[in-house]
Protein backbone atom coordinates (compact mmCIF):
# COMPACT_ATOMS: atom_id res chain seq x y z
CA UNK A 1 0.00 0.00 0.00
CA UNK A 2 1.45 3.42 -1.32
CA UNK A 3 2.27 6.14 1.70
CA UNK A 4 0.53 9.07 2.46
CA UNK A 5 1.77 12.20 1.96
CA UNK A 6 0.85 15.90 2.80
CA UNK A 7 1.83 18.87 2.36
CA UNK A 8 1.87 21.56 4.86
CA UNK A 9 3.17 24.54 7.18
CA UNK A 10 5.68 24.48 9.85
CA UNK A 11 4.46 26.23 12.99
CA UNK A 12 6.97 24.75 15.54
CA UNK A 13 10.53 23.39 15.26
CA UNK A 14 10.99 23.88 19.31
CA UNK A 15 11.63 19.97 19.99
CA UNK A 16 14.83 18.58 19.12
CA UNK A 17 14.64 16.27 15.75
CA UNK A 18 10.99 17.58 15.47
CA UNK A 19 9.08 20.15 13.70
CA UNK A 20 5.01 20.53 14.09
CA UNK A 21 3.09 20.95 10.59
CA UNK A 22 -0.10 22.09 9.81
CA UNK A 23 -2.06 20.55 7.06
CA UNK A 24 -5.21 22.07 5.85
CA UNK A 25 -7.92 20.74 4.10
CA UNK A 26 -10.79 22.31 2.00
CA UNK A 27 -14.18 20.84 0.98
CA UNK A 28 -17.83 21.67 0.10
CA UNK A 29 -19.83 20.94 2.99
CA UNK A 30 -22.85 18.53 2.17
CA UNK A 31 -25.44 20.36 3.48
CA UNK A 32 -24.18 24.78 2.89
CA UNK A 33 -22.36 23.83 -0.67
CA UNK A 34 -19.90 26.04 1.06
CA UNK A 35 -15.95 25.66 1.06
CA UNK A 36 -14.60 24.67 4.63
CA UNK A 37 -11.34 24.59 5.21
CA UNK A 38 -10.00 22.16 8.47
CA UNK A 39 -6.85 21.97 9.61
CA UNK A 40 -5.25 19.53 11.16
CA UNK A 41 -1.63 19.72 13.18
CA UNK A 42 1.22 16.14 12.49
CA UNK A 43 4.42 16.05 14.67
CA UNK A 44 6.92 15.28 11.80
CA UNK A 45 10.60 13.63 12.35
CA UNK A 46 13.42 16.55 11.01
CA UNK A 47 16.63 14.76 11.35
CA UNK A 48 18.83 17.66 10.45
CA UNK A 49 16.28 20.12 12.47
CA UNK A 50 16.89 22.10 8.82
CA UNK A 51 13.47 23.43 8.87
CA UNK A 52 12.07 26.81 10.50
CA UNK A 53 9.20 27.62 11.33
CA UNK A 54 6.76 29.12 8.03
CA UNK A 55 8.66 26.50 5.55
CA UNK A 56 6.51 24.58 3.28
CA UNK A 57 7.34 20.89 3.57
CA UNK A 58 5.73 17.59 2.69
CA UNK A 59 5.11 15.05 5.06
CA UNK A 60 5.45 11.09 4.39
CA UNK A 61 3.73 8.46 6.87
CA UNK A 62 6.46 5.96 8.10
CA UNK A 63 6.45 3.53 11.18
CA UNK A 64 6.31 4.83 14.69
CA UNK A 65 9.18 7.14 15.64
CA UNK A 66 7.68 8.21 19.27
CA UNK A 67 4.91 8.29 20.71
CA UNK A 68 3.12 11.29 18.68
CA UNK A 69 5.55 11.02 15.90
CA UNK A 70 4.26 8.88 12.89
CA UNK A 71 5.71 11.26 9.84
CA UNK A 72 8.57 11.96 8.55
CA UNK A 73 9.68 15.38 6.32
CA UNK A 74 10.41 14.75 3.08
CA UNK A 75 10.83 17.98 1.57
Amino acid sequence: MPKRILQGTVVSNANDKTVTVKVERRFTHPLLKKTVRRSKKYRAHDEANKYQVGDIVQIEECAPISKNKRWTVVN
